[in-house]
């Protein structure tokens, strides 16, 4: 029975039976994935953007001072180590160990990504692929309405794993110029080159185009604002991008073996960043939905940030119930979701029918913010469905790779009147003459003897 004067859930989420119409539930997620950014984001930030590549400073102070009421000076705007040194004293200790553990975590995963640079020989051609790393990386850490540390190691420590020389992070000021303490501190713990005293678009601008103070950088990555994600929409080409990130996403596939209350408080943790996060329930139980329901409304009724939550849910969340794991499987695959939570009896198994998800965690105590602080992997992910076609954060967004060719004299002989064939069909005698001026000299399809 509900709790008097509690929300039932569906004042909070919307519940969509699919057991007899799955393309119903497909297309609400559909449809409620499109409810996105409003076209004049784009004009106003391309504003944004092309008057930091113009006026530099003055431009990223001014925008500064207006997005975020802080006013300071050119030489303010790179945060002094002596700062960054005194924000200790405001981090308690036990903090500094849990940060460290967790810094250590996340490198320790992403060194584990690194490819490797090969060279093989192939019937006379040598070919293979040489791995290097950007030279620098500038990491935008959003400010929202909590300071955001972990985006701090989770953005930094792919690329300290990746082998970038110089890396630096932008973040917003407080009202009275300050930086919050515990992300100067976890910038000092991760080994940051340079803290910026600005965010949003005209930090992506500066980071991009470089200005009087700030030194320009070859990727941008992490989270921001609908004028963040359109700022490196904007820039990309000029630099590398992570990808363009939209509000938070969480799937739940869960059976009836799961816990309600573990449900609802994995839900209702993904609902509260910003109000519009997309969370989505699928099972094949009605009785843990009903649970679901209750545990919903009265955990809600504890939390903070209950507005943000009941906004979140009742905008963009979901419990549909499902004829059984497979059509669960295939909402998701639909959705892509950023998060993706199996919590069923055998996840390995349901894992088989999954194709689409920026990060899976797999059975009941593989709660979302384990990785969103801790465990390894970068929560730096692809949402708005982008998990059909691109990836979380990783060591190879700040690594180059270039191919490599030797041909030896019978390799060359063995490609050569084929590509000088291929080359004449296109109508391109300069590249085939390149290759018979070779065949000409000796080296032709009659293998002349390698030295």
């Amino acid at each position: 029975m509900r709790e008097r004067g509690a929300p039932a859930l569906s004042d909070l989420i919307g519940v969509v039976d699919g057991r007899t119409n799955l393309p119903a539930c497909l297309s609400e997620l559909r449809e409620r994935r499109l409810r996105r950014q409003p076209a004049h984001i784009e004009q106003a930030t391309r504003e944004i953007v092309d008057r930091v590549a113009a006026e530099g400073d003055a431009a990223v102070i001014e925008y500064t001072r207006r997005f975020d009421c802080a006013t300071f000076d050119a030489d303010q705007m790179i945060v002094r180590p002596e700062e960054t040194m005194a924000a200790y004293d405001e981090a308690p200790d036990d903090w500094v160990r849990a940060f460290r553990r967790a810094r250590e975590n996340v490198l320790a995963y992403h060194e584990r990504q690194m490819p490797r640079s090969w060279l093989e020989e192939f019937d006379g051609m040598m070919m293979g692929e040489r791995v290097r790393p950007v030279a620098s990386a500038g990491v935008h850490v959003p400010g929202f309405s909590a300071p955001l540390f972990a985006t701090v190691v989770m953005s930094v420590e792919p690329a300290k794993a990746a082998g970038v020389e110089r890396i630096c992070i932008a973040t917003p000021p407080r009202k009275d110029g300050t930086i919050d303490p515990l992300v100067l501190v976890a910038a000092a713990e991760c080994g940051v080159d340079e803290i910026y005293r600005f965010a949003g678009a005209q930090a992506v601008a500066a980071l991009a185009f470089g200005t009087e103070t700030v030194e320009p950088v070859a990727v941008i990555v992490g989270p921001g604002n609908p004028y963040v994600t359109a700022a490196k929409r904007i820039v990309y080409g000029l630099v590398g991008i992570d990808n363009l990130a939209g509000p938070s996403e969480s799937m739940i596939i869960a059976d009836r073996h799961a816990d309600p209350a573990w449900i609802a408080a994995d839900l209702l943790a993904q609902a509260e960043h910003t109000g519009d996060n997309t969370v989505v329930l699928a099972t094949d139980s009605p009785e843990l939905a009903r649970a679901v329901e209750a545990a919903v409304a009265r955990q809600t009724e504890r939390l903070q940030r209950a507005e943000l939550i009941a906004q979140s849910l009742g905008e963009h969340g979901m419990i549909a119930l499902v004829g059984d794991l497979a059509d669960a499987a295939r909402l998701a695959n639909e959705l892509a979701p950023e998060h993706l939570q199996l919590c069923v009896r055998e996840p390995l198994a349901l894992l088989e029918l999954v194709e689409n998800a920026g990060a899976i965690f797999l059975g009941e105590l593989a709660t979302v913010p384990l990785g969103d602080y801790a465990a390894g992997p970068s929560h730096v992910l692809p949402t708005g469905g982008a998990a059909r076609f691109s990836s979380g954060l990783s060591v190879r967004d700040f690594l180059k790779r270039s191919s490599l060719l030797y041909a030896t004299a019978r390799g060359f002989g063995r490609l050569a009147q084929d590509v000088e064939l291929l080359a004449a069909a296109e109508g391109l005698d300069a590249h085939a003459a390149a290759v018979r001026l070779r065949r000409k000299a000796g080296f032709g399809p009659e293998d002349r003897e390698e030295s």
